[in-house]
């Protein structure tokens, strides 16, 4: 057991000046990520700034009919709530398809947002990875790469980002609200997240020290009708190989509008832009949504063990969007 220090911030403030003054400090949510990281030696703070008493844990209801939801509000909780089931079941399915109950039960809305990778090279001390070693290399781009990148990967690193929830929340257009140094401010999602590029260990474009506070979803009614799948080697407790968010608006049989995020195919949650407009103002169809998903993967790069991502992740949206069209 590596020695560290336990510090319960009194306000957002405090906490996030502790971070920013200490270099390896860190904060505390639900745990299940961090203290995983920490008995594996891969992450090794000094302070852990225990952030789960500040009042971050509300789901509120905004003026302009979207919804903030704190960033300490627990998986489990948010998937039952009655507003995220009927406006935003997108969200509540993937929660749901996440993890154990038990998991959920601990496991934060802040803090799946910054989860880090699941691949074995980066959970093994023992191995060459640029994301925990910067200049060490990167063993996975040769060897045991079946659960990584096919998008968006550089010589540098092949990881993938793990999160259910960053993928829905992609989807929706989320925005992320951040507490730094300097005050609070605003953040699509979108910008929240880094490609790998010559330093995947900057996953994020988050300062040092920030706190996400909070995120707020947009009112959107299409996303009424909406949902995930997910593929992954076992029922449940498993990361997806393969996942899709997908909301679905039709006048008729044409589509209106449409979101596209994936899982498990790139260094942080992959929205699917091309296909969107491959989709937009044309009457649906399921091959429709095939050639869509292959316009979105028409530039991906499939690693030795890992080519079968792009007929899984071509099938899902097909799946996904053609049960959409008839619900």
């Amino acid at each position: 057991m590596r020695a560290f220090r336990y510090h319960r911030p009194a306000d957002v403030a405090e906490a996030v000046a502790v971070l920013a003054a200490e270099p390896q400090a860190a904060y505390l949510g639900g745990g299940t990520n961090l203290v995983d990281l920490m008995k594996l030696g891969v992450q090794r703070p000094d302070v852990l700034v225990d952030v789960t008493r500040l009042p971050l844990d509300t789901v509120e209801g905004l003026p302009d009919g979207g919804l903030r939801i704190g960033a300490t509000v627990r998986n489990s909780e948010l998937a039952a709530h009655p507003v995220v089931r009927r406006d935003y079941p997108v969200l509540a399915r993937a929660l749901l398809a996440a993890a154990s109950g038990q998991l959920r039960n601990m496991a934060t809305t802040g803090g799946n947002l910054l989860q880090r990778t699941r691949c074995v090279y980066f959970q093994d001390t023992g191995k060459a990875c640029n994301k925990r070693e910067p200049g060490s290399g990167c063993a996975a781009l040769h060897g045991q790469n079946r659960d990584l990148a096919v998008l968006d990967w550089s010589e540098q690193c092949v990881a993938t980002h793990p999160s259910d929830l960053a993928v829905a929340l992609a989807a929706l257009d989320t925005v992320v609200e951040v507490h730094e140094a300097d005050g609070p401010r605003d953040i699509p999602i979108a910008d929240v997240y880094r490609s790998p590029g010559t330093h995947p260990e900057r996953e994020t474009t988050l300062a040092r020290g920030a706190l996400i506070t909070a995120v707020r979803l947009p009112p959107l009614p299409a996303a009424r009708r909406s949902t995930y799948l997910k593929v992954r080697d076992r029922a449940s407790f498993a990361f997806a190989v393969g996942s899709v968010a997908a909301v679905l608006d039709l006048d008729g049989d044409v589509v209106r509008d449409v979101r596209l995020a994936y899982g498990a195919v790139a260094h942080r949650p992959w929205r699917a832009y091309r296909a969107e407009e491959e989709l937009r103002g044309r009457p649906f169809s399921p091959e429709l949504a095939a050639r869509a998903a292959d316009a979105e993967l028409a530039e991906a790069r499939p690693l030795r063990h890992n080519g079968f991502k792009l007929p899984l992740t071509r099938a899902i949206t097909v799946r996904a969007l053609t049960e959409l069209a008839s619900s």
